[in-house]
């Protein structure tokens, strides 16, 4: 059975990464933080178990915030790379738009939709996830 191998980059390309598996889940995050890390308006991850990602170009710079967050970017272009969270230390949830084929990885649900902006209208028809609200991206 051959395995999965999902490819990605950043905007100018120096940090790479490959991803042996599945993911876990795809879904789209509307918290603040998330908000204001992005610069848009929703956020779309797909997690994986932390051991499925090897970094095959320049490691990403990291960003710990005093809430047990951990988020990466590309040192050179700034692009958001992944989130950690201190609580779940075996995941990481990786940005989707980095990512070389999307069409693998659907979204699957809406995370803290509580804080969803009122005009956006995006996948109406996915449910809302069960994160706790202490394990926020």
């Amino acid at each position: 059975m051959n395995q999965q191998k999902l490819t990605g980059h950043c905007y100018c390309g120096a940090v790479k990464f490959e991803i042996n598996g599945e993911s876990d889940w795809v879904g789209h995050c509307h918290c603040e933080s998330c908000r204001r890390q992005s610069g848009s308006v929703m956020t779309t991850f797909a997690g994986f178990k932390l051991a499925q990602l090897n970094f095959t170009g320049v490691m990403p710079k990291r960003t710990i915030t005093d809430d047990g967050v951990t988020r990466s970017f590309c040192g050179e272009c700034g692009s958001p790379v992944s989130y950690e969270y201190k609580n779940r230390p075996d995941e990481i949830h990786m940005q989707l738009g980095l990512f070389d084929d999307l069409e693998k990885l659907v979204p699957q649900d809406h995370s803290f939709l509580e804080e969803k902006v009122s005009w956006l209208h995006a996948d109406e028809h996915l449910p809302e996830s069960k994160w706790e609200s202490s394990s926020q991206d």
